[in-house]
């Protein structure tokens, strides 16, 4: 099922409400990268648009978005062909962040600079095989169910550790770091969750050799709380695109 669509005008009013709450989000992130000691230069966020028409793209744009995320492959297409057709948006980044199925697959590779959804040592081999089909090296997060959520898709932790130098070592795909999801409405569950990523991520680092730069955690409700833990990248749609949203 495809996410519904925010019901909006893409009008002046609509991009000048971008712009600030693009100002908003970036004060927040500077000021949790301040309480964590980091520079704010380390954390990148993607405008996740799956919930916005692709004219709502160009609006962000010139909002001062750089760098956007789309879940369904469908998706990801259309935007990708609207921005084709506007010269502005040349240099727009888009990632790839839903689950992906492996029919899809042809649909993503090549044509993100991101992928982070490997929630598999299956998919992991199967995005291996058709990147080198087709000459295509590919970045790529492994998805990590750091949680322990039943209801979230990818490797465990423990799963994680065992496999990680196989799928380093996978031609056709390059291995960039990791992503997790937390625990929604629970602050203290998703700080848990955000540390521990980044205390796995570490021990990944161990034992690749690999510098495993990112780690993509935190969305709307904590990216906040991600960006302290450690973040590098924090995935944010409502926050971004919807006026009702409240950003606390």
């Amino acid at each position: 099922m495809a996410t519904p669509k925010l019901d909006i005008e893409l009008d002046d009013a609509y991009q000048a409400f971008l712009a600030d709450r693009r100002r908003q989000i970036l004060d927040r992130v500077s000021a949790a990268c301040s309480r964590a000691g980091r520079d704010a230069s380390e954390v990148l966020a993607l405008a996740v648009s799956k919930t916005v028409e692709p004219e709502a793209c160009l609006l962000a744009w010139r909002a001062g978005w750089r760098a956007f995320a789309e879940n369904r492959p469908q998706e990801l297409s259309r935007k990708l062909e609207f921005a084709a057709t506007e010269p502005e948006m040349a240099e727009a980044r888009f990632d790839a962040i839903g689950n992906l199925q492996k029919n899809k697959i042809n649909q993503v590779i090549g044509r993100v600079a991101l992928l982070h959804s490997i929630s598999s040592s299956e998919l992991a081999c199967a995005v291996s095989k058709r990147c080198c089909a087709h000459g295509i090296v590919q970045p790529v997060l492994l998805e990590v169910n750091v949680s322990g959520e039943q209801s979230k898709s990818g490797f465990s932790p423990a799963e994680a550790r065992e496999a990680v130098e196989a799928l380093a070592a996978l031609p056709g795909i390059r291995l960039e770091g990791i992503m997790t999801m937390a625990p929604r409405a629970d602050a203290d569950a998703a700080r848990r969750t955000f540390s521990g990523a980044r205390e796995l991520a570490c021990e990944l680092r161990a034992r690749t050799g690999l510098p495993l730069p990112t780690l993509s955690c935190g969305m709307s409700d904590d990216f906040a709380i991600a960006v302290e833990e450690g973040s590098t990248l924090v995935r944010l749609g409502r926050v971004t695109f919807d006026p009702a949203y409240e950003l606390l």
